[in-house]
C-alpha cells in the first residue's frame, strides 16, 4: 500500500497554532538579537576564549618582522612600523587611525674618543658603536650638546654626591666616568658631574660578564614630553612651539656633552687611571679592572657633534568601540619606536599588542562585545623622553578626565624570566585575581601568581611613581589608574629594596638585560636568551588582555580603595618615623583617616550593588554613578600647581622625588625634607609642613570624589 505523502509547507495550519508559532517565533527573535547565547555571553567563556586563542609561534613571527630593521623615531624605518600596525588593525576590522605630532628629537652627526697613554705609545683611538652594525644609529645620548674636550679622566663610581665625597678629588676641568646604577638617571649624572666642575661625562655599564662591547644609548633630557610644547600637545597643523633658545627648552638639557662607552672601553681607560686608589666601598660592587680613579695621566681627546630637528612621529590607534558605555575606555599601550632592532625594548611587547588585537578580534568573531571602548595604543618617541604619550595625554587631557578608567602600559612584555608588575594600588586586588587565571610560562601546573607570591613573599606589586615608560604621564599628569607590566624583573626588585629608580633617563631596566639599548638587542637575543619558547610573551598578553576583558566588561568597576587606603597608612607610618618631631603629621593622619572610611563605605557599598542581578534603569543609574566615583577619585591626588620645580608632575602620592634614596611617594614632601637642608630651621619646618598640607589637601579630594558628594 502506498503511504500518501504530507507536504508541511502546503499543509494549512489552524489560526491556533498559527498564533502560537508566531508568539514562539517572536520570544526567540527577541531574545536573539537582545541576549546573545548563554555559552557566549558568560563573561568567562569569553576570557577562556581569549586564553586558548594564545599562540607563540605567531607572536615570534610578529617580533621577527618588527625587528628586521632598526627603527629609531622621526626616520623612515619607524614610519613604516606605524604602517605595518596600521595594515594589521585594519585587516582584523579593527576601526584604526593615526595621530601626528612634529617634535624635538636629537641624532649624532659625528663622535670620537682619543686616548693619550702615559707611556708615550701611539694614540688610541676608542670604538663608539659596536662592531657589524652599519644600520644602527652610532652610540650617542639625545639632547646631549655638541662638544670637543680635552682632558684627564677621572672615575667617580655611580656619580651620586656621597660618591664625590668619597673620592676626594676635584674633578673641575675634567672628564668623569661613570657606571650605571646607584638610583640615578643619565640627566641626574650629568647634572651632579656638571655642578661638579666636570667638562663632559663618558657612562658605561659594567652589569654583567657577557655583552660587554654593547653601548647604552639613551636620552639625556629632564622631563619628559616635547620641550618645544611644555604643557600641550605639539599637533602638525601649526601649534605653538617655543624656540630653541628659549630659557623654558634651555633649562631641559645639559650643558656639557656626554656619550656612552662599552664596559670593555670604560675597561681600557679605567684600567690606566692613577692617582688615589679607588675607596674601598667602591670595589667590591663592580667588574672593572680599575685600581685608582685618577685624574689622569691618560688624557682623552673627546669631541661630539649632534643636531636637534624637528621631526614627525605617530602615534597608531586601534579602537573596539563599547556596546554599553563606548563614553567609557580602557586604553592599552606600548611604544613602537627603538634606539636598535629593539626585540626587547620595546618589541616585545609591540608583538603581544599585535597579539591582543588578533585575539580581540576572535573574541568579536564569536559574538563578544565589550561593555566599553577598548583602545590600544601605539606610542611614538617613547626613547626620546616618553614624547608620543605624553603629548597624546595632553592633547586629550579633559575626556582623560572623565571618561579613562584604566590604563595598562607594556613596555619591553619579556626581558628575561620573573614577573614584574607595578600599578596604582587600587587595582591590586583585580591584579591578583588575573594572574591567579594565567599559566606560569616557567614551570608546570601552577599559575603566575603562584611561582610570583612565592619569588616575592606574598604582595610585591610596586608603585608607579618612576619616570621609565608610558604610564607616566598617565599616572603624574592626567590622574589616571594605570598598571604596567613585564617578564624579567632580575634584580630590579632588590633595586627598589635599596632605593628608587632615579626619574630622567629610562636606566631602570639595564640591570634586566644585558643587551638594554644596544645593537644586540635582536630577534636572536630574545629566540636564545630571553624568552626561547615565546611562552613568558604568552603570558604577558595573557594578563594584559584579562585585565583589559574585566575593566572593559565588568558591569561595576573592580577598583578596591582599601587597598589604597592601607598604602597611605604605611606611608605615613614611615614618614612619621624618619620626620623631626616638631613636624606635625596630624593633617596626614586625619585625612588617610577619613579617606580609610570612605573606602569601607564604597566597599560595603559595592557589595550591595553587586547582589542586585536585575537590570532596570535605576540599578543602571546606581552602577554608572558608583563607576564614576570609582574613576575619578585617583585625580583627587593631583595638585595643579605640581612638585615645585618639576610644575608638571602633578600627583602628590605617585611622583619622582629628588633623591629617591630618602623617600619614594609623597614627592613634594621628598623634595622640601631634601630641600630644606640648607635652609634655617624655621623655614624648613614650615617648607615641610606645607607640603604635609598640600598632601593632606589631596587626599580629602579623593575622599570626596570617592563618596561623590560635595563638603
Amino acid at each position: 500500500m502506498a503511504i500518501k505523502s504530507s507536504n508541511l509547507l502546503t499543509t494549512k495550519p489552524s489560526p491556533l497554532t498559527a498564533m502560537v508559532t508566531l508568539l514562539i517565533l517572536f520570544i526567540l527573535a527577541f531574545y536573539t538579537l537582545h541576549f546573545p547565547h548563554p555559552s557566549l555571553s558568560n563573561k568567562t567563556t569569553f576570557q577562556n576564549i581569549f586564553l586558548s586563542s594564545s599562540s607563540n609561534s605567531t607572536i615570534s613571527t610578529y617580533l621577527r618582522t618588527l625587528t628586521m630593521h632598526p627603527h629609531l623615531a622621526g626616520t623612515k624605518p619607524n614610519s613604516k612600523t606605524a604602517t605595518f600596525l596600521l595594515n594589521h588593525f585594519s585587516s582584523l576590522n579593527l576601526p584604526s587611525h593615526t595621530t601626528s605630532y612634529k617634535t624635538l628629537l636629537s641624532y649624532p652627526l659625528h663622535s670620537s674618543l682619543t686616548a693619550h697613554f702615559s707611556n708615550h705609545s701611539s694614540p688610541l683611538n676608542l670604538p663608539l658603536t659596536e662592531p657589524s652594525a652599519p644600520s644602527v644609529v652610532h652610540a650617542y645620548h639625545a639632547y646631549s650638546p655638541s662638544g670637543s674636550v680635552f682632558a684627564k679622566p677621572v672615575f667617580v663610581n655611580y656619580g651620586r654626591d656621597i660618591d664625590y665625597r668619597a673620592l676626594g678629588v676635584d674633578v673641575k676641568g675634567c672628564i668623569v666616568i661613570l657606571r650605571k646604577g646607584g638610583n640615578l638617571g643619565r640627566s641626574a649624572m650629568i647634572e651632579k658631574a656638571e655642578a661638579n666642575g666636570a667638562v663632559a661625562v663618558l657612562i658605561y655599564n659594567d652589569e654583567g660578564d657577557t655583552w660587554r662591547n654593547g653601548f647604552e644609548r639613551g636620552h639625556v633630557m629632564k622631563g619628559v614630553g616635547d620641550p618645544l610644547s611644555p604643557g600641550w600637545g605639539s599637533s602638525v597643523d601649526g601649534s605653538e612651539r617655543l624656540s630653541l633658545e628659549d630659557n623654558e627648552v634651555l633649562k631641559r638639557f645639559p650643558k656639557i656633552p656626554s656619550m656612552p662607552l662599552s664596559a670593555e672601553v670604560a675597561d681600557t681607560v679605567l684600567s690606566s687611571l692613577g692617582g688615589s686608589p679607588v675607596p674601598l666601598d667602591w670595589r667590591d660592587a663592580f667588574n672593572s679592572k680599575v685600581t685608582h680613579v685618577g685624574p689622569g695621566p691618560t688624557m682623552l681627546n673627546f669631541t661630539y657633534l649632534g643636531e636637534m630637528k624637528v621631526a614627525t612621529i605617530q602615534n597608531v590607534f586601534a579602537v573596539i568601540k563599547g556596546s554599553e558605555e563606548p563614553d567609557r575606555h580602557v586604553l592599552l599601550g606600548n611604544h613602537r619606536d627603538a634606539w636598535t632592532y629593539g626585540a626587547v625594548d620595546p618589541s616585545s611587547g609591540t608583538a603581544a599588542l599585535l597579539d591582543l588585537a588578533r585575539r580581540f578580534s576572535i573574541l568579536l568573531s564569536s559574538g563578544w562585545k565589550p561593555r566599553r571602548t577598548i583602545i590600544l595604543c601605539s606610542w611614538d618617541a617613547e626613547e626620546f623622553g616618553m614624547i608620543g604619550s605624553t603629548e597624546w595625554v595632553e592633547q586629550n587631557l579633559i575626556n582623560l578626565g572623565s571618561k579613562a578608567v584604566a590604563y595598562l602600559n607594556v613596555d619591553c612584555a619579556v626581558q628575561g624570566p620573573g614577573f614584574f608588575v607595578g600599578s596604582t594600588p587600587q587595582l591590586d586586588s583585580l591584579i591578583l585575581e588575573v594572574i591567579k587565571k594565567v599559566k606560569d610560562p616557567d614551570s608546570e601546573g601552577v599559575s603566575v601568581y603562584d611561582t610570583w607570591a612565592a619569588a616575592a613573599g606574598g604582595n610585591n606589586i610596586q608603585r608607579l611613581g618612576r619616570v621609565d615608560s608610558d604610564f607616566a604621564p598617565f599616572v603624574q599628569h592626567a590622574g589616571v589608574p594605570s598598571v604596567d607590566v613585564y617578564y624579567g624583573k632580575g634584580t630590579y626588585l632588590a633595586k627598589l629594596a635599596r632605593g628608587f629608580c632615579f626619574i630622567y633617563g629610562k636606566s631602570c631596566y639595564s640591570a634586566d638585560f644585558p643587551v638594554y639599548h644596544t645593537a644586540f638587542d635582536s630577534y636572536n637575543w630574545m629566540a636564545e636568551y630571553g624568552d626561547p619558547f615565546f611562552q613568558r610573551h604568552v603570558a604577558v598578553t595573557g594578563i594584559w588582555g584579562l585585565l583589559a576583558l574585566r575593566l572593559a566588561d565588568d558591569s561595576i568597576l573592580p577598583f578596591d580603595y582599601l587597598s589604597y587606603a592601607n598604602e597611605l597608612q604605611l606611608y605615613r607610618d614611615i614618614l612619621s618615623n624618619m620626620l623631626d618631631q616638631k613636624i606635625s603629621v596630624h593633617p596626614l593622619t586625619s585625612s588617610i583617616e577619613e579617606f580609610a572610611s570612605a573606602a569601607k563605605e564604597v566597599d560595603d557599598e559595592l557589595k550591595e550593588l553587586r547582589l542586585l542581578e536585575t537590570a532596570g534603569q535605576f540599578v543602571d543609574m546606581k552602577r554608572r554613578a558608583m563607576n564614576d566615583r570609582l574613576m575619578l577619585a585617583e585625580k583627587g591626588f593631583l595638585d595643579g600647581d605640581g612638585l615645585e620645580g618639576k610644575q608638571w608632575f602633578k600627583h602628590l602620592v605617585f611622583g619622582p622625588p629628588n633623591d629617591p634614596e630618602k623617600l619614594d611617594f609623597f614627592p613634594g614632601i621628598a623634595d622640601s625634607i631634601t630641600r630644606s637642608a640648607s635652609t634655617g630651621e624655621r623655614e624648613r619646618l614650615a617648607e615641610i609642613q606645607h607640603e604635609i598640607w598640600r598632601v593632606a589637601r589631596a587626599i580629602q579630594r579623593a575622599t570626596s570624589a570617592l563618596r561623590g558628594e560635595f563638603t
